[in-house]
């Protein structure tokens, strides 16, 4: 059943936690809307491979600045599920390895930040969403009501995007996986502008340690004690 008072629920963490998995649970358990920030990022990633901004794994960060006005994000109608690029679903491309490669460089970038969180915080001013990303809780929706911080072990988390990079027929390796994560954590974390960190008021869940529906049932009781009544 839908809650009745629709709030702001931010779920940030590691690459290939679980976030998006209890975030797409929890939106549709509750009757809200799901957006996955690190798709947007991942969007801007794609554009910027398909205009060769890209050397290696280095980023023109000038050249995606200069043309940000012409990249248009948006999350199909019918599902949160799907992004829209300048109108054309790339939802299978952005989970490509060459994109992955990049897109912690991409969302460094001060200005893809600016632009992608001012249509984040539009997405959500009215509350009855679920969004995940690296800064939500922090940057994007200091002020959200509930916030969750998801973690799990490198190992674990390895294994899982290996096995969905498998099902798309990607051509990697598991070690090559976990040294992409690895990189990813360290960049993400240390990065200058927006780091993932832990908000000081967010709920932590390791989902190495507990099953789907028991992180579900999990962020369900804590939705119920902020709203007031059974979810």
């Amino acid at each position: 059943m839908a809650s009745k008072r629709k709030i702001i629920i931010a779920i940030d963490g590691y690459a290939s936690s679980g976030k998006s998995t209890l975030g797409k649970d929890l939106a549709k358990a509750l009757g809200y809307v799901f957006i996955d920030s690190g798709a947007m990022y991942r969007g801007v990633a794609l554009f910027a491979l398909e205009n060769q901004w890209v050397a290696g794994n280095v980023v023109d960060a000038g050249a995606i600045t200069a043309k940000l006005s012409e990249i248009q994000l948006q999350f199909s109608a019918d599902s949160g599920q799907h992004l829209l690029l300048n109108g054309r679903d790339v939802s299978r491309e952005i989970r490509e390895s060459q994109v992955s490669e990049i897109v912690s460089s991409v969302a460094a970038i001060g200005a893809v930040r600016e632009k992608l969180v001012e249509l984040q915080r539009a997405m959500g001013m009215n509350g009855g969403i679920v969004m995940d990303g690296r800064d939500i809780g922090t940057v994007v929706f200091p002020q959200a009501e509930l916030k969750l911080f998801i973690t799990a072990a490198l190992e674990i988390r390895s294994e899982r995007r290996f096995l969905e990079m498998q099902k798309n027929n990607a051509q990697t390796t598991l070690q090559e996986v976990r040294d992409n994560l690895s990189l990813r954590d360290a960049f993400d974390t240390q990065r200058a502008i927006s780091p993932l960190k832990q908000a000081a008021d967010a709920v932590v869940i390791d989902t190495g340690n507990i099953g789907r529906e028991e992180q579900l049932q999990q962020a369900l009781t804590l939705v119920e004690s902020i709203v007031g009544h059974e979810v």
